[in-house]
């Protein structure tokens, strides 16, 4: 199973747009030791032929050009990707469809009913795409232990794990949390027994999620922010980094305490808020990481379990 992350930045990239905190003004200028991320999306793939994204991100025009492999030329009309599993309903994991909307095929889109829901009503993105290429669904099972495959992808079995999150602002049950609302996913190489175990939003390591990261050879997990408080103490926004269904990664309860025991190979956080010193090559967080043999994604990291 070889992994490629398009893009590892959360929602509005890094630099964002509008946005001149110091690493976003450092990024831009060159007066820090960062890259440029774009918006958080990976691709899989059994055979290097055939890819299965997940999530499509607004940057998804520029993660297809720096990935030739996406666009084999086979045909005066071509893709490599046979399929789009989608993470939830957020704007920065749907956007990128719509720039897929010239295809000659329906899109097969890999989604829970929640997901689906918020697509169809809060944010109709399935029906626009309805007047152009058009929309297979494929309905992801959030039972426990229920798996599914994609079509184009040999020998990788998936399963979906419901996490505890908000749906979107749009969606209509914004203020009444649903099971499918979040997922992570794992994926098993049923060829070489390896497990890759995928969440870019985790707002908790919930008991149900603990037996799916123990068996995971590589985990790529939610790496939003450092503190709990990186935006307020900015004076970027009101909101903590929990508030916004994101686990920091430091302090009492964070994401580094709930790696630090897990026996998995690789430990790569994705998902990174334009605010978080990790980004950083040379801050004192990222040596922190360092120091548990945590990984920080980068657009363009490639590797094979």
């Amino acid at each position: 199973m070889r992994v490629r992350v398009l893009g590892s930045a959360a929602g509005g990239g890094f630099p964002q747009w509008n946005c001149n905190c110091p690493n976003c003004d450092g990024v831009r200028k060159g007066t820090i030791k960062a890259s440029p991320r774009t918006q958080s999306s990976i691709a899989i793939s059994s055979d290097n032929i055939n890819w299965l994204l997940f999530n499509a991100s607004p940057d998804i025009l520029a993660q297809f050009q720096r990935f030739p492999e996406l666009q084999p030329g086979r045909a005066i009309r071509d893709t490599a990707v046979s399929g789009i599993v989608l993470m939830d309903a957020q704007i920065d994991h749907t956007t990128g469809l719509f720039m897929l909307r010239e295809g000659k095929t329906p899109l097969d889109i890999y989604c829970t009913d929640m997901v689906h829901e918020d697509l169809t009503q809060g944010n109709p993105i399935f029906d626009v795409l309805g007047h152009f290429c058009g929309v297979s669904w494929h309905q992801i099972p959030t039972a426990v232990g229920h798996t599914f495959e994609v079509d184009g992808i040999a020998g990788i079995r998936l399963t979906a794990i419901p996490l505890s999150s908000k749906a979107p602002p749009f969606s209509p049950h914004r203020h009444d949390p649903h099971e499918g609302d979040n997922i992570g996913i794992q994926l098993e190489d049923t060829r070489s027994g390896k497990k890759l175990f995928y969440a870019p939003g985790l707002a908790s390591i919930e008991p149900h999620l603990l037996p799916f990261m123990q068996q995971a050879d590589c985990l790529m997990v939610d790496g939003t922010c450092w503190t709990n408080d990186e935006m307020q103490a900015l004076g970027i926004s009101n909101k903590l980094s929990l508030d916004m269904g994101h686990m920091p990664q430091s302090g009492p309860g964070g994401m580094i305490e709930a790696l630090r025991p897990l026996p998995a190979t690789r430990k790569i956080l994705i998902h990174i808020n334009n605010t978080n010193p990790i980004l950083r090559d040379d801050s004192s967080e990222r040596q922190i990481l360092q120091q548990g043999n945590i990984e920080v994604a980068f657009d363009g990291m490639d590797f094979s379990l």
